[in-house]
């Protein structure tokens, strides 16, 4: 009789537990009920080729999904005036609003905390609040990707680096792309200049041209800024390529190789649920390879054969923990230890802290 009681009991408990789930999923089903508006705040266009179509496509590619309505705003100044502009979308009707520049941080903090029952998105921002949420990449781990590419496909060991500022996310970048090039081609030297510029066309222009002057050897060119005037040049002079933000693979069909490249979409997807669940975080995000946030662009013809093979290893290696870019030992282009041999890097160490370059650097002042 008491096993009798005690199945029964089970029985009723999973009866229960069943019901529970059906409706917690009915909730998270019926999130999408109502459609969503949401507002973009950009600093650039929305077909640019870069930073900004990340972040336009990344985006739309939830639309259907979440029944949303994207209400976007191109080449918004980095002044009071944004202010302006977001405070419009809000009144509009939009519930979350999502930056995509570094310098709108200040004033979004000030929409922020005068609408707290609207969402906000920072995407390379650094200040949060409850109802403010900042989010990154990895980008270092494909960074260290396309460096193998780069290593192996180049004939002269001698490679372009062309850099907007020398701040810690893009000395970051440096670095663990150089590591990957020698980790393939040891005596390969990354060639380095500042455009002190991330989207002027023609300043980026002349500072690929000139490095390209003082260095002639340079067979492979790479880039970290949101113009795409070091990939014209690479297709006009016929030096290999390797793309930043969004893959160009169509347009320059005789010299790109890859690229290191976003993808917003697999963010925006997860974390714009879960404000319609909710369950909204105001803290920083910093995702890696694995959350499929960064990503190595599919491999053009014009990569030797071989190659994808080695970056699949590594990449393999990446994904699932058992190897990250900035593991000891690293020598510094000084000849300095900065990571010992069975260290690694902590995350505030990459975000705040690089102020130097590893060996194989050279910086053109």
């Amino acid at each position: 009789m008491k096993k009798i009681v005690l199945v029964a009991g089970v029985i009723f408990s999973l009866i229960i537990i069943g019901i529970l789930l059906i409706r917690t999923n009915s909730k998270n089903t019926n999130i999408t009920k109502k459609k969503t508006k949401v507002g973009l705040i950009m600093n650039s266009v929305k077909d640019d080729g870069t930073w900004g179509q990340s972040h336009f496509e990344g985006i739309k590619n939830c639309e259907e999904e979440l029944n949303l309505e994207v209400i976007y705003a191109e080449e918004v100044p980095k002044n009071e005036e944004c202010v302006k502009i977001m405070e419009e979308l809000i009144k509009e009707g939009c519930e979350i609003i999502i930056c995509n520049s570094y310098d709108y941080g200040q004033y979004e903090l000030e929409v922020a905390e005068k609408y707290p029952d609207v969402y906000f998105f920072h995407a390379s921002g650094v200040k949060e609040s409850k109802n403010l949420a900042t989010y990154f990449g990895r980008m270092y781990q494909v960074r260290y990707l396309t460096g193998i590419v780069a290593g192996l496909q180049s004939e002269s060991g001698e490679i372009g680096y062309v850099a907007a500022f020398d701040i810690p996310e893009v000395n970051r970048g440096i670095n663990a792309f150089t590591l990957g090039v020698r980790e393939v081609n040891p005596k390969a030297v990354v060639h380095v200049c500042w455009s002190g510029t991330w989207i002027d066309y023609d300043i980026t222009s002349d500072a690929t041209n000139k490095l390209l002057e003082k260095h002639p050897a340079i067979d492979v060119l790479t880039v970290h800024s949101d113009s795409l005037a070091t990939m014209d040049i690479a297709e006009e002079k016929g030096i290999w390529s390797i793309g930043y933000d969004y893959d160009n693979s169509d347009t320059y069909t005789n010299t790109y190789l890859t690229a290191a490249v976003w993808n917003w979409e697999a963010f925006y997807r997860e974390h714009i649920k879960r404000c319609l669940q909710g369950k909204f975080q105001g803290k920083h995000y910093w995702d890696g390879i694995e959350s499929d946030i960064v990503r190595i662009s599919k491999f053009t013809p014009n990569v030797k054969k071989g190659i994808s093979e080695k970056v699949v290893v590594a990449k393999n290696k990446l994904e699932n923990g058992e190897f990250d870019v900035f593991y000891g030992p690293i020598y510094d282009n000084e000849g300095n230890l900065r990571v010992s041999e069975g260290e690694s890097m902590t995350d505030e160490a990459m975000l705040n802290d690089f102020n130097w370059f590893v060996e194989g650097v050279q910086i053109d002042e």
